[in-house]
């Protein structure tokens, strides 16, 4: 086994703290060392005529109805392509899909094409896995240019672009606006604006909360993007250390936070199971606000019984918003790389692929062509809650890239927990973090 898919390896038997919502809500919803990647001289042309069809293996963590969707999708893909029969096999969650990649790099039986959420492609794409599909993209006359840039940070490394979009999200604000107008509140754009509706939302009653302003699931995505949001970054830009401990922003978002929290205006939500209770407190009505990922859209829109509206995440210094979900990617050890790049290519670009999963499911569209197209137009003329979620990524910005980000996220999330539940004094708390991620990134 290589050093680097030996990385691959030590790096995963992190992921079992973040299951959950790693950087995105989860999806429900010795052997042989594979060979390096190296691009081909000339892409392969599209799957030609055989006697028999080419097989070729797709892992995923669609469950549930986005599983049903994702079955649908394939079979659409195999019925118009007689030659290659594509397998879909649903592989667990998100950080589930990486520990078996990880496994597999190393024994070298890897699918042909895979889903892999976007925060660790980095951690594979250096370890030589991954397919380098610019060459197919020239070859088939396609290139990053026709993919929306908000979802494009997580495509290439190395110079290699080794995946590209398919389910992505971003997180965003949802408002109960019959709230509000009772009230005479407007939905809030800056976070000085959250705080006074928040705080105006709270009613308390024999010493408890009947309603609080504002949540959000324990999850770092929703920090990083406060971070952002105040020109701060997770990583500096040297790669060296965390970003936004020296310039104070670190302190300054769990200062606001802490300060919603004591006043009741936020109610901050169990680790266990918190998107799903931090999603029914907003159906209830004991919440107003909540930020919560664009996925959420369709069963906030199916269960709420008052006007419901999405906005953009309000700003501190300026808008910002991670991205979240997963890419798509052909590993380099397939056999079959032809056949993978034609159901890769018919997932980007034919309106039966990940367009129409896109509207099935509520994921961002990924291409200029699919935002253009007939069919979606419609859909955000239907729901314009989800037009917002896509004119946001004109604001995405993405801090967390490093290799060292599964062991480090880790670390980071003790400190959330500390300062939000066990009331940690937050300097020091966010010093203590700091040592241990600065003694990471250097191994």
């Amino acid at each position: 086994m290589n050093n680097k898919v030996s990385t691959i390896m030590a790096s995963t038997m992190l992921l079992g703290v973040l299951a959950g919502c790693s950087q995105a809500p989860q999806a429900n919803d010795s052997g042989a060392t594979p060979a390096p990647t190296s691009a081909p001289t000339a892409a392969p042309a599209p799957a030609p005529a055989k006697a028999g069809k080419t097989t070729i293996q797709y892992w995923h963590s669609m469950g549930g109805k986005n599983g049903e969707y994702t079955d649908a999708m394939i079979k659409r893909f195999n019925e118009s392509h007689p030659d290659i029969e594509v397998v879909g096999t649903f592989q667990g969650g998100y950080d589930e899909v990486v520990t078996k990649l990880q496994q597999s790099a190393a024994a070298n039986t890897a699918p042909d094409v895979s889903m892999l959420e976007r925060s660790f492609v980095q951690l594979f794409a250096d370890a030589d896995v991954l397919e380098d599909l610019t060459p197919y993209l020239k070859k088939s006359n396609l290139s990053t240019d026709d993919f929306v840039q908000g979802l494009m940070g997580h495509s290439t490394f190395n110079n290699k672009l080794v995946t590209l979009p398919l389910n992505r999200s971003t997180p965003i604000l949802h408002v109960n606006k019959t709230m509000l107008d009772e009230l005479g509140l407007k939905v809030p754009t800056t976070w000085e604006e959250m705080k006074t509706v928040a705080n105006a939302l709270v009613i308390k009653e024999n010493g408890a909360y009947k309603r609080q302003g504002l949540s959000m699931p324990f999850d770092d995505w929703y920090i990083i993007a406060m971070m952002t949001q105040s020109k701060g970054k997770f990583f500096n830009d040297e790669g060296t250390s965390v970003g936004f401990y020296d310039n104070g922003v670190g302190l300054k978002v769990f200062s606001y936070l802490k300060d919603l929290q004591n006043t009741g205006a936020l109610f901050y939500p169990p680790t266990q199971d918190s998107g799903n209770i931090a999603n029914q407190m907003f159906v209830d009505g004991k919440i107003g606000m909540l930020l919560q990922s664009t996925g959420s859209i369709g069963g906030m829109a199916q269960n709420a019984k008052f006007e419901y509206v999405t906005s953009f995440l309000p700003k501190n210094d300026v808008y910002a918003t991670p991205t979240g979900g997963a890419n798509v990617t052909m590993l380099a050890s397939s056999k079959n790389k032809a056949a993978a790049w034609e159901f890769i290519y018919w997932l980007m670009t034919d309106p039966k692929g990940g367009q129409q999963f896109v509207i099935d499911t509520g994921y961002l569209p990924f291409t200029k062509k699919m935002v253009e197209s007939k069919e979606i137009k419609e859909l955000y003329a239907k729901e314009p809650n989800r037009k917002v979620a896509y004119d946001q990524l004109q604001y995405a910005i993405d801090t967390n890239k490093h290799l060292a980000w599964t062991p480090i996220v880790q670390e980071f999330r003790s400190a959330m927990q500390a300062i939000m539940y066990d009331n940690k004094d937050i300097q020091t708390t966010l010093t203590t973090f700091k040592n241990s991620a600065d003694k990471l990134m250097k191994k």
